[in-house]
């Protein structure tokens, strides 16, 4: 289990950092261009992010959901999730032809190629993805995260330890930024929403993969302060080194520069990767949302995706970054009120459901132990435990088993593991048992 939300959070991670963000672009015309205090805006939207990341992850695992409309259409009236299913449809495309176009920029500014030809072989290496299963798919996404991780901090500390302009000086440098919002609160509560619109989708996609809701909770939690923390280096970052990187499309790669040539080709080369990981994550949810179940059709759809997308990603990256992202934010708030009314409208079952799964496990790791009895009544306990939750019961008795068979496989003392990892509230098992299934009686 440590394992698997490790790599859901580092996958997570992957996702909402992209090119804007690695490449310090969106924070430069979002937040920093109203100068020291846009760094109060960044506090407030890493505390906003680790909040969305346990809301989106739980909220996937509950309804094990394959794509994201299968969680808006359990938690939406049917024209409001036509309404956010048009929204996420073209926020991700619109999204991922501004990632490609930052792969271009990205390349033109350390190597001098065309950044048409980087878009390119950023585009190329996303359809290529797709031909992969999605454990490897995972693992692609959540592989250099913390490369950005190691390669920001870097950063921050060469930062800090460099001599550099006082606040007055440094403020008056980011007044040459047009930012891309009027006011500070208006761009927090609207990047906010951009990363909501970029991440939802996979995070839904990410969480529904998981069975045990806890361990949902736990990635979207690293995840999100992971992605706080990062966000909050790279914004004291680009503002320590105004003077020099105001006008430069793609910042922190101008920052690397200085410490050593070495380094700024390795920063580049990991940009790259998070802006590749981005677009993939984007296209592949949405082509997703029309493959019908069919591999073989969420493929030629994202290729299609990926063609038109780069054809949109010669605009220009600074560009595209002003103009699209806070179009792209407002309609995000639409998303993030139905969202939050999801959620204040569900937690309790998504507890109940917790402990029911929990409950369900524990059941079958007496099936695998050696030493425990698994007898007629625990095997119509999992019947009927599988039958009362949300999700698909045979499919989620093949997943209890699973993890059981693996807990029995890695424990000592299997037994023990199940009734301290995973505590049961029964009394909310019975309700979720009596909603579900109310002919039913009752043992706990």
């Amino acid at each position: 289990m440590p394992k698997q939300y490790l790599s859901v959070a580092f996958a997570y991670v992957g996702v909402v950092i992209g090119a804007g963000l690695a490449s310090g672009q969106d924070l430069l015309q979002y937040f920093l261009s109203f100068g020291a205090k846009g760094l109060i805006g960044i506090a407030v939207l890493g505390v906003l992010n680790i909040v969305f990341g346990v809301v989106a992850l739980q909220l996937g695992s509950y309804y094990r959901s394959g794509h994201h409309d299968e969680v808006f259409e359990r938690i939406a009236p049917p024209l409001v999730r036509r309404m956010i299913d048009v929204v996420l449809v073209f926020s991700g495309f619109a999204m991922g032809f501004v990632m490609l176009s930052g792969a271009g920029a990205n390349l033109e500014q350390q190597f001098g190629i065309p950044a048409s030809a980087g878009s390119a072989l950023c585009a190329v290496l996303v359809v290529i993805t797709a031909f992969l299963d999605f454990d490897r798919i995972m693992k692609v996404i959540g592989v250099f995260t913390p490369m950005i991780i190691l390669a920001i901090s870097i950063l921050t500390i060469y930062s800090l330890a460099r001599p550099h302009l006082g606040v007055a000086e440094l403020n008056a440098a980011a007044q040459n930024v047009t930012p891309a919002l009027p006011n500070l609160w208006l761009s927090t509560i609207n990047y906010f929403a951009l990363c909501v619109v970029n991440g939802v989708a996979m995070a839904f996609v990410l969480g529904g993969s998981v069975l045990r809701i806890d361990v949902a909770r736990k990635a979207g939690r690293l995840g999100g302060a992971l992605i706080a923390l990062v966000i909050a280096a790279d914004a004291v970052t680009l503002f320590l080194n105004m003077d020099r990187i105001w006008d430069v499309g793609v910042p922190t790669l101008e920052i690397a520069r200085h410490i050593h040539p070495a380094f700024a080709l390795l920063y580049t080369l990991i940009i790259f990767a998070l802006i590749y990981n981005t677009v993939f994550s984007l296209f592949y949810s949405t082509a997703r949302r029309f493959s019908g179940g069919s591999d073989q059709r969420m493929r030629v759809i994202l290729t299609g995706l990926t063609a038109a997308g780069y054809a949109a990603s010669l605009l220009g990256f600074k560009k595209l970054v002003g103009g699209m992202y806070p179009i792209i934010g407002y309609l995000g708030i639409a998303l993030l009120v139905v969202l939050a009314i999801a959620w204040l409208h569900r937690r309790a079952s998504v507890i109940r459901e917790e402990n029911l799964r929990h409950k369900l496990i524990r059941v079958q790791v007496r099936k695998h132990a050696d030493d425990l009895e698994y007898t007629d009544a625990d095997r119509a306990e999992a019947q009927r435990l599988a039958r009362a939750s949300v999700v698909d019961g045979a499919e989620l008795r093949r997943d209890a088993d699973s993890i059981a068979e693996q807990i029995v496989a890695t424990q000592d003392d299997a037994a023990a593991y199940a009734r301290t990892q995973l505590p049961v509230d029964e009394d909310l098992v019975a309700e979720q048992i009596a909603e579900a299934l109310p002919d039913s009686t009752d043992s706990k």
